[in-house]
């Protein structure tokens, strides 16, 4: 092929973008290549050197109408440098992750381990859209060096033609069965207490979770009532993404209808959990991360230990100031899975989350964000209480949040080449005045995380789609709508003054 090849799709934590215009088989056989490449240099840096032949890249997929023929071009791509691969078929995205840390059992393979994996997905995005998630010895790959593959793809396409010679060796491998009984190892019965059943609603949203999530929670002890599990690209049923409120609207009323204890929504791969609480209400990121760590935090003081909990500029500042009360450490970075993970690492965190639903387990887990795992969790967590209080009811450990009022995530339109131009043009017109409200602090890690006496207002950049984000907090719903309405006003304002400057 001729010409220079499309490398729009590269993003900050992965590469996505709309299929076939900006990730296709062509961009996908050199990103492969590219990242094969990568990882060679990285073996250098570490004065390892190794050749291609000597590594092994597990690929997996999601459940999209053209994540097949991406994922032959990956295989491609890989296998045409020498090395081999173990495809792993659809599997949710923390198969693929998982697939570095299990043992894998195969002749042919001489006991080699998985030096990385390439997961084709685009996650919560729309059925058009489509990416590669990649990781190398056990991590995300960072902004950083997402720009090294970018730079090593471009090289290959303009160093060779489209080439389909195959040079390493392809393994088509179960990595389900080996994940599911590592997870009931790990946790044998926790759906039972007392006798009694945890009943759970599960939503896989004919996305990857479906395959895996329903049949393991019932493994593990609990009643389980599934919604939407069988895998379907075009999503016929809701968007595979949690985070928007509409797609719970079937689980909500699920849980309300069966009495449950319980409700799990996964996004498009499986990486990301959507909580319900046995009243039908939403439990967001922040809330959810609060639970997890309110355990994390009894469990680990018995011992004298001081866990380290990460999170990120849109969650709530009540999150942080409880985990600090209850003896642990609090701290911020971006908004992101590549970021959250980079600072768990630096910082020896065990446990991190995301308003998304993102949450990482570094405590009895590996530290990727696994949402089956997660939900595994919540499940023992309810146990472990009901064995106590039958009563127990898994909003009574929100108590914390009932102190502020929180808005739903708001989402404002705006062109990527602008978000920068708009952020500081906003910045610039930040004050007092404006807010009505005396400003405090103002942290920039992410966007703009205005701090007040009773709360805060944020607007940060979306990295994987043409939006900003907005969040906002008070100690009363009058206060955080007038944040809300301020922020948002003048947000809309700057996007279409430049927008009309540009014409």
């Amino acid at each position: 092929m001729e010409g220079q090849i499309n490398t729009k799709a590269f993003g900050k934590n992965d590469i996505r973008g709309i299929f076939p215009s900006e990730v296709n088989g062509e961009v996908f056989f050199y990103a492969a290549k590219g990242y094969v490449k990568f990882v060679l240099e990285e073996f250098k840096k570490r004065d390892n050197s190794k050749s291609a032949r000597e590594l092994l890249f597990a690929v997996c997929m999601d459940a999209r109408t053209h994540s097949e023929e991406l994922k032959r071009a990956i295989i491609q791509g890989i296998n045409s440098t020498g090395a081999d691969t173990l495809d792993l078929g659809l599997a949710p995205t923390p198969l693929g992750y998982f697939a570095e840390f299990a043992k894998i059992d195969n002749e042919i393979l001489k006991g080699k381990k998985v030096n990385g994996s390439l997961i084709i997905t685009a996650s919560h995005n729309p059925s058009e859209y489509n990416g590669l998630k990649m990781t190398f010895n056990k991590q995300s790959l960072t902004e950083e060096q997402i720009k090294e593959v970018k730079k090593y793809t471009i090289e290959a396409k303009e160093n060779s033609g489209y080439s389909q010679v195959i040079k390493g060796v392809n393994i088509k491998y179960d990595i389900i069965s080996n994940y599911q009984n590592k997870i009931e190892d790990m946790f044998g019965s926790i759906g039972k207490y007392n006798g009694k059943k945890i009943k759970v609603v599960v939503d896989s949203a004919n996305a990857t979770a479906g395959i895996v999530a329903p049949q393991l929670y019932r493994d593990l002890g609990c009643d389980v009532i599934e919604l939407y599990s069988l895998p379907d690209g075009t999503f016929p049923n809701h968007h595979p993404n949690p985070s928007d409120i509409k797609t719970l609207d079937d689980i909500r009323k699920k849980v309300k209808e069966e009495g449950a204890d319980l409700g799990i929504a996964f996004d498009g791969d499986a990486d990301r959990i959507g909580a319900i609480d046995e009243e039908g209400n939403i439990i967001t990121g922040d809330k959810l991360l609060l639970i997890y760590a309110q355990d994390l935090i009894k469990t680990l003081s018995i011992h004298g230990e001081v866990p380290i909990i990460v999170s990120e500029v849109k969650c709530s500042q009540v999150l942080y100031d409880t985990i600090e009360k209850l003896g642990a450490k609090a701290i911020m970075t971006k908004t992101g899975h590549g970021y959250i993970k980079s600072k768990m690492k630096e910082t020896n965190a065990l446990l991190a989350g995301e308003m998304s639903g993102h949450t990482f387990f570094k405590d009895r887990y590996f530290g990727y964000d696994d949402a089956i795992y997660a939900g595994c969790r919540l499940i023992e967590i309810i146990a472990k209480n009901k064995s106590k209080n039958e009563d127990f009811k898994l909003s009574d450990l929100l108590e914390p949040f009932k102190q502020v009022h929180l808005s739903d995530e708001v989402r404002l339109k705006c062109p990527n080449e602008l978000k920068k131009e708009v952020l500081e043009k906003i910045k610039v017109k930040i004050n007092d005045d404006l807010f009505s409200s005396k400003i405090k602090d103002i942290i920039t890690i992410d966007g703009l995380r205005i701090i007040f006496e009773d709360g805060f207002a944020l607007i940060r950049q979306s990295n994987t789609e043409p939006v900003f984000t907005l969040r906002f907090e008070a100690k009363t719903k009058e206060k955080c709508e007038q944040y809300q309405k301020i922020l948002v006003n003048l947000t809309n304002k700057t996007v279409n003054e430049l927008n009309t400057s540009k014409v």
